[in-house]
């Protein structure tokens, strides 16, 4: 059976990496998620390279016998001679990494990674620490003769290619060796596949890779993978619980020695200098007399944060020019209460004799362990929590697992396939003694969620399964249906399976090893003989394929990129038998208000979806937990009390999949960019609520729109290049500067009197504050009627437009007004690649905005992002300030008992005549403050966009006054978070 024809992403990565090969590059790496096909673009380069002569043979290396043997099945279908031994006489040979990482028993020291290693560690990270060593040995040189010999064989080889399948695998364990192994075989090349993105790796990483590969030759995420339809789209949920009553007592106990430190630290007579005190003298009476808040958070970011939540508890005051963002809108966190107390330890309790400061040190020694913290002679240093541990192994999380698979089993019946990834099989090995009493040892095992699968009459119907390297488990009637498949292709090997019942879970034993009953336990799952199957995220949860997975529910604890990545991937095949395949993936997370570490778990979630991209509530392509539900902060979980409803939004999601799928859009144009969003709630009204538009007589939005296009708004950006959204999801619509739809084929609904006179203030806007309405205007307006319209027609619309531009002026100015004239000068200082014309505004439910600059580059969009969120903060201490005029609000339109025209001529009056009654002051960017002439280029655009604009240098004396008033004045009053956007 030939291959498949190549996915897009497959065709683009082989067009990438022939031109690396055209150019003489020896190595390159490609990035694919996971069933995005990466093993295809191994194969299809083999064959290709086979073809052209470049290559005689080609060695590939993989992380388990799992994906080696995806790789010999593959290499077999595409026709090429393949094989599994160390001599490498087939043209294509597959082995695992450990193939060749054999070390010498005998050598002085194993840098292998022994169990309770750190798995990302360098096997010979501590080779510097010993004594007189004077070079670092070589890794070759302590090979086992197995390893050395593969190695030589390899060198031995001409035209060689060498393919490193899940190559962050080298990164983590095997770099320096692989290292090694590539430069004994200089003439060889070098391909490496990974699901790891570049901006995932740290900084020992992608020093190492720049070394090895250079720049990836071609790299694609998920969302765009899912968008082209060869991924299933997919929804990403939390089921969120609270310890049990027992686990929950023990918690409460261990957070009464750190309830009463806290209480001690904000005592006036706890040590010789009191704590609130200290932080006084050190964040708010230096600034800004000493340094500015800006100095502070630059050196000391960690410490100015946590100054801030103190300050949102009420326990310190508001530095000069501070502004609480998101991340510190709420109590301070056990980490920032011991980053500051550290702080005061180190810097002044330490440092004296006094006795009461030898108290302090007796408490602070006491409490900490509460809170999985030490005080050593070097400071607070982090110990092992083990409320961590009690959080992250609860058994509500095995309930909940039970729960989740029965509405799974509801809402998708016969093909339901769940699939539950866990960190250990056995979990009684990594019990502390001191939990013994708090949690079973078993929670939070495979073998515990098998057990109460299996306990559970509803889920004991979908045949729950257990499948470790070590174990297969499951009710006896699967257990029975699996020795019936295998017997099917292997009588021997069926005969001598041995099946053994422990209560409601049995197992099966017998003559074969994970490499066997790994592929027939699949085919079963995919059967739908087993609908529930557990297992470890080292055999399940990279590497293993199973198109007919629908729900994924993650136990593990891991929080890198890429094992979330390769975690998640399993559940994202597409399904031939299932074209409107939706996955959803489960992340189950223990809360405890009980304790301050109680949300650690919370914690762990947010850093799972840090960079992980899924689709929210409103179609939005985002990371962060923002894409799980959108009351989620990524700095607090929800209240305790909110649990039961946010489960219930959870469940009614996982049902509409059909919604997920059309969020997603598949099959729709994409950029494949991640771009940074501002989104900006306001406290009270919006500024640019996107209130429903008056119901205006047959004909009237037509003449303000018309008034619109008579007059003389900033010209530079065509109407079809703006864009402003409306959700629900309506038919896009585009505005121009003058708010006008140019496509007459799509309703107008956005463009009501909200748009339409923010709009014509700018066409009054010319010079000063406001200028005549323009002739072009009005004439437009006067014209548009034709002789069907009535003059008490007319000059109503002109009444409605005028008090509706005398509204826009009593406020601040719209917040797409304000998007577009920091784009244009960003774009004409240099930092962006594109204005006004690449910002997005989008209008969600409730008045939210959310608005983007949509450059290509990717360093505008963050600048942009950034910038902005700074223009629309309560004024600090910035180097230049903007103003804007501004009058009284107007009572309304004039609308007394008197002719037609007069009410017309009496609001045009009104517009012409109004004075000005004062200006408001927004702070210039910091990137844009930087000198006077980058601030020039923001009142440039502000005079395009805004209206009449006043610069002022802060530094000077007028500056330094107008500064003084206005520090801290809130104009715009709104809340603002960023989020990363994929478009």
């Amino acid at each position: 059976m030939s291959p498949p024809p190549l996915r897009l992403h497959q065709r683009r990565a082989l067009d990438a990496l022939e031109e690396v090969w055209a150019a003489r590059r020896a190595r390159a790496w490609v990035v694919l998620p996971p069933g995005a096909g990466k093993t295809r673009v191994g194969t299809e380069t083999i064959a290709r390279r086979l073809a052209s002569g470049a290559i005689t043979h080609a060695v590939v290396l993989s992380p388990n016998t799992a994906i080696q043997g995806q790789w010999a099945a593959a290499a077999a279908a595409q026709g090429l001679e393949v094989g599994d031994s160390r001599d490498l006489a087939t043209t294509v040979t597959t082995l695992t990494y450990q193939s060749v990482a054999v070390f010498d028993p005998d050598s002085e020291a194993d840098p292998g990674v022994d169990a309770g290693a750190d798995p990302g560690a360098d096997p010979a990270a501590d080779a510097d620490d010993q004594p007189g060593a004077a070079a670092e040995p070589s890794l070759l040189d302590r090979l086992h003769r197995n390893g050395r010999a593969l190695v030589d064989r390899m060198d031995s080889i001409p035209r060689l290619l060498i393919v490193l399948d899940e190559c962050h695998h080298l990164l983590e364990v095997w770099g320096r060796l692989l290292a090694e192994v590539l430069e004994r075989v200089p003439d060889a090349l070098v391909l490496g596949l990974t699901a790891t993105p570049p901006e995932a790796l740290s900084g020992d990483q992608a020093e190492l890779v720049a070394e090895l590969f250079g720049e990836a030759a071609f790299t694609a995420g998920v969302p765009a993978v899912v968008r082209e339809g060869d991924l299933a789209p997919y929804a990403e949920l939390a089921w969120l619980t609270t310890p049990t009553v027992h686990e929950e007592e023990w918690l409460a106990g261990e957070a009464v020695r750190f309830a009463e430190l806290t209480t001690d630290l904000t005592s006036p007579d706890f040590g010789s200098v009191p704590f609130l005190q200290w932080l006084d003298a050190r964040f708010v009476t230096p600034v800004p007399r000493v340094r500015t808040w800006a100095e502070v958070t630059r050196a000391e970011p960690a410490a100015a944060a946590a100054a801030l939540r103190m300050h949102h508890a009420g326990l310190l005051a508001l530095p000069a020019g501070a502004r609480p963002a998101e991340a510190h809108r709420r109590p301070p966190t056990v980490e920032d209460w011991v980053l500051l107390l550290d702080d005061w330890l180190d810097r002044h309790v330490t440092l004296t004799d006094d006795e009461r400061d030898h108290q302090v040190l007796e408490a602070v020694r006491r409490a900490l362990p509460a809170v999985g913290h030490v005080l050593t002679r070097r400071g607070i240093r982090r110990g092992r929590s083990a409320v961590d541990r009690v959080l992250a192994r609860s058994e509500s999380k095995t309930t909940a697992v039970v729960e989740i698979a029965s509405a799974e089993a509801v809402t998708l019946g016969e093909r339901t396939r769940v699939l539950v990834v866990c960190d250990h099989e056995r979990a009684s090995a990594t019990v502390s003694t001191r939990l013994l009493d708090v949690i079973d040892p078993q929670a939070g095992s495979a073998t515990a969620v098998l057990a109460a699968l299996a306990a559970d009459p509803t889920t004991r119907a979908l045949s729950p399964m257990l499948v470790t390297g070590s174990t297969v488990a499951g009710t006896r009637e699967v257990l029975e249906a699996l020795v019936d498949h295998v017997g099917r292709s292997d009588l021997a090997l069926a005969a001598a399976l041995v099946i053994t019942e422990d209560g409601p879970v049995a197992r099966v034993t017998g003559p074969w090893t994970s490499r066997r009953w790994v592929g027939a336990i699949t085919e079963l799952f995919e059967a739908g003989r087993c609908q529930v199957l557990v297992g470890t995220r080292g055999l399940l949860g990279e590497g293993w394929d199973a198109r007919r997975v629908s729900t994924l529910v993650d136990l593990s604890t891991a929080t890198t990129t890429t094992a979330v990545v390769q975690t998640r991937g399993r559940a994202l095949r597409t399904d031939p038998a299932w074209p409107e395949k939706v996955a959803v993936t489960w992340s189950v997370v223990c809360v405890s208000e009980e304790h301050p570490k109680g949300g650690n778990d919370w914690d762990r979630l947010v850093r799972k979806h840090t960079g992980f991209h899924g689709v929210d509530e409103d179609g939005d392509i985002v990371d962060g937990v923002a894409h799980v539900d959108a009351g989620f902060s990524p700095y607090a979980p929800p209240p305790v009390a909110d649990f039961a409803e946010v489960n219930r939004r959870m469940r009614e999601r996982s049902t509409r999949r059909d919604l997920v799928r059309a969020s997603w859009r598949v099959g729709e144009p994409y950029r494949d960019l991640v771009v940074p969003t501002l989104r900006v709630l306001a406290r009270e009204v919006p500024p640019t609520a996107a209130a429903p538009a008056p119901e205006y007589p047959t004909g009237e939005l037509e003449l303000l729109m018309a008034a619109a296009d008579g007059g003389a708004g900033p010209d530079r950006v065509r109407p079809e290049d703006r864009v402003v959204r409306l959700w629900p999801r309506p038919p896009e619509v585009r505005l121009g500067p003058d708010g006008l739809d140019p496509g007459p084929h799509r309703p107008p609904r956005l463009v009501g009197v909200r748009e339409a006179t923010t709009t014509l203030l700018a066409a009054t806007a010319a010079s000063g504050w406001l200028a005549q309405p323009s002739v072009g205007a009005i004439a437009a307006v006067l014209a548009a009627g034709g002789a069907a319209a009535t003059l008490g027609h007319r000059t109503r619309v002109l009444n409605r437009w005028a008090g509706g531009v005398l509204a826009q002026v009593a406020g601040p100015p719209s917040l797409e007004r304000v998007s577009c004239a920091l784009a244009d000068a960003l774009h004409a200082a240099g930092l962006a690649g594109v204005g006004a014309e690449a910002v997005v505004v989008e209008v969600h439910p409730g008045g939210e905005h959310r608005l983007r600059l949509e450059d290509p580059t990717g360093a505008g969009a963050a600048t942009f992002t950034e910038a902005l969120d700074e223009l629309l903060a309560p004024v600090g201490t910035p180097r230049y300030l903007i103003g804007h005029h501004v009058l009284a609000a107007p009572a309304g339109p004039d609308e007394r008992p008197v002719g037609r025209a007069r009410r017309g001529a009496s609001a045009l009056r009104r517009l012409r005549r109004t004075p000005p009654s004062g200006q408001v002051w927004h702070q210039v960017p910091t990137v844009l403050g930087t000198n006077g002439e980058r601030a020039r280029t923001l009142a440039d655009a502000w005079g395009r966009w805004v209206g009449g604009t006043t610069l002022l240098f802060t530094g000077s004396p007028e500056g330094a006054g107008i500064l003084a008033a206005s520090q801290g004045a809130d104009p715009f009053a709104v809340t603002t978070v960023v989020r990363r956007h994929w478009t």
